[in-house]
């Protein structure tokens, strides 16, 4: 336990930063009122690896006197490790069923709609294979439901997407991440968490934005749901 995570800044965003920038004169910037993750040639670079509600403030503050690059890991292949909080003893490691991948970060972008046409913003979205530790202190029996999560270490980077102008959304690149080859068309929300593993209101909050960003378009009514096409 105490090889991991000792410092505040926990290991994926650290990791992250040096892949970014190497050169740590660089890192941890003040920016007006804001802590910069990064601040070189190319602007302000901010490691986001929660929640997007948080960043809303700071991010429209960047915005305002540079380019700003928001970089934001999905976790794409996950070994999971249950790690005794009393003792710090670590379970064998076990791979997660479920793959992350790009339309997962639709949830979090929802968050900074208002900003994400701004032409001073750029989204690096990447897939990174990693080991996450989990304290078991939850609630259930096996006290896994509820439990927290203590640290997430990277091993591979595993993808990436670059979207750096609205037009980059409509992009043979990003068609390609954000709609699962299993689609069909045109579609519906409930067609989209099938086949990006979402639930239903993950999907509906991904395809707003979708087509808020013009990846996306609405065509009528099946029912009660929406009717979409992928926008090329």
């Amino acid at each position: 336990m105490s090889g991991i995570g000792t410092l505040g800044e926990k290991t994926l965003h650290a990791e992250l930063k040096r892949l970014f920038e190497p050169d740590t004169d660089a890192h941890e910037i003040r920016v007006g009122p804001y802590i910069a993750d990064i601040v070189g040639e190319g602007g302000i670079i901010e490691i986001q690896t929660g929640n997007f509600s948080r960043l809303r403030p700071k991010l429209s503050a960047f915005l305002e006197v540079s380019q700003a690059t928001v970089v934001y890991p999905i976790a794409h292949k996950k070994w999971l490790l249950w790690v005794d909080p009393e003792n710090g003893e670590t379970s064998p490691r076990r791979k997660s069923p479920r793959e992350g991948d790009f339309p997962d970060a639709l949830w979090e972008l929802e968050k900074i709609k208002a900003l994400l046409g701004h032409p001073n913003l750029r989204l690096c979205l990447l897939l990174v294979d990693l080991e996450e530790y989990r304290l078991r202190d939850g609630w259930s029996r096996d006290q896994k439901r509820g439990s927290h999560r203590y640290e997430r270490i990277p091993l591979a980077l595993a993808g990436r997407l670059d979207l750096c102008r609205p037009e980059d959304w409509r992009s043979e690149a990003a068609q390609s991440a954000f709609f699962p080859t299993s689609l069909p068309s045109p579609f519906t929300s409930k067609d989209y968490a099938k086949a990006a593993r979402l639930s239903v209101h993950a999907a509906q909050t991904a395809l707003r934005v979708l087509a808020l960003m013009g990846a996306a378009a609405r065509e009528g009514k099946r029912g009660n749901l929406y009717v979409y096409r992928a926008c090329m």
